[in-house]
């Protein structure tokens, strides 16, 4: 994996994904049809060899694979977020799923999210960042155009999701957003 400087951003942090991330815990979240309902992970099932053998793969990606872990040691790691790299075109897209519960609705998500797509767009040197999600997924919806980015497109019927097709939402944050873009 590229290199990352940890994150301190107040009442969480973003660091690298180790081995001492995986656990029945962080297994359990990938298996939870709840927290995978609007992720292509819901087609897969998990369990601690497949999470090794994909932190595996990502070491020695120029790809980040970051853990999101709360200041409070009750709630410790609570999900991630991955960075996929275009650097010839100084661009990234970014995800991120949350899969403890009790954080759900804490903004500890919320200042990951930015705080990634931030440091991204000064210290990582990117012009561009793109996320995309489900239409169905108001969550994730609100949590781009809350970190400042703008909805582009629609990529209409991209998914089957619980039996019907739903359009692929995508958005994205410049560097220099208060520019006009072609």
């Amino acid at each position: 994996m590229r290199d990352f400087p940890a994150l301190d951003l107040g009442r969480c942090r973003l660091v690298p994904f180790t081995e001492g991330h995986l656990s029945d815990r962080y297994v359990g979240w990938l298996n939870d049809p709840a927290v995978v309902r609007y992720s292509e992970q819901r087609h897969r099932h998990h369990d601690l060899a497949s999470c090794t053998a994909y932190l595996q793969a990502m070491l020695p990606s120029r790809d980040l694979f970051l853990a999101i872990e709360a200041v409070d040691p009750a709630l410790g790691h609570i999900g991630n977020i991955s960075v996929s790299f275009d650097d010839p075109n100084r661009s990234a897209d970014v995800s991120i799923m949350v899969g403890e519960t009790a954080a759900r609705g804490t903004g500890l998500g919320s200042a990951a999210w930015r705080g990634i797509l931030d440091w991204l767009l000064t210290d990582g040197g990117l012009r561009r960042v793109t996320a995309g999600t489900m239409a169905k997924n108001s969550a994730m919806i609100a949590l781009m155009e809350n970190g400042g980015m703008t909805i582009e497109c629609m990529r209409p019927r991209a998914f089957i999701c619980e039996g019907e097709e739903v359009a692929m939402v995508l958005a994205a944050r410049f560097a220099d957003d208060d520019r006009p873009h072609d």
